[in-house]
């Protein structure tokens, strides 16, 4: 069956900002031994074979080499534990490629599945600060950096699943500890942006 989510995208990893894999398609390597990433994901409205996922989140919990077209990546699911089993199931689904989508594009260089973990998760944004929280496990608030006019300072062309344009929203608090990974930091790299999947 189709199914579609859409809501807004948020990353912050161990780069310096602006990571370099980003501006430079992943051609570069990241500013540290290993890429350590959050993707956070909220999910405004939307609906998987059949079943209505909206007002619901997950997250990936990456880590890979310093250049990250080398492969091998590590990768764990985060699920909203106010998701049903159902809904769980479905956002699991989406998450990890199973059922298509833009994520698939990351498949080639996934080589360890660490697992899926279920987090109360806290989502809020307004007035340029992103705050996310999954569970004990991730917490970071990104803040979007504005040009000296007060415009919203944007990265586009990126190939990337969530989208090919963001804000630039370096982090002021970071705090990651999930699958073994942990990092965190402020003043490293942070993205936010809308997204729109469908499969």
């Amino acid at each position: 069956m189709a199914w579609s989510i859409e809501g807004s995208y948020v990353e912050n990893c161990n780069c310096d900002v602006v990571c370099p894999c980003t501006w430079s398609g992943f051609s570069r390597k990241a500013t540290h031994e290993r890429c350590n990433v959050l993707a956070g994901f909220r999910v405004e409205r939307g609906e998987v074979d059949g079943v209505d996922v909206s007002g619901l989140h997950f997250g990936l919990i990456i880590d890979a080499p310093q250049q990250m077209t080398d492969g091998n990546w590590r990768v764990g699911i985060l699920i909203d534990d106010a998701a049903s089993e159902e809904q769980a199931a479905k956002l699991q689904a989406v998450a990890s490629g199973e059922l298509g989508g833009p994520i698939t594009a990351f498949a080639p260089f996934i080589g360890e599945a660490l697992g899926v973990e279920r987090v109360p998760v806290t989502w809020n944004e307004s007035d340029g600060r992103h705050q996310v929280r999954f569970g004990d496990v991730a917490e970071v608030t990104l803040e979007d950096m504005r040009s000296i006019e007060g415009k919203e300072m944007t990265l586009g062309n990126v190939p990337h699943p969530a989208g090919p344009t963001f804000t630039l929203s370096p982090s002021k608090r970071a705090k990651v500890a999930a699958f073994g990974v942990t990092f965190g930091a402020p003043d490293t790299n942070g993205l936010s942006t809308p997204f729109s999947w469908s499969g």
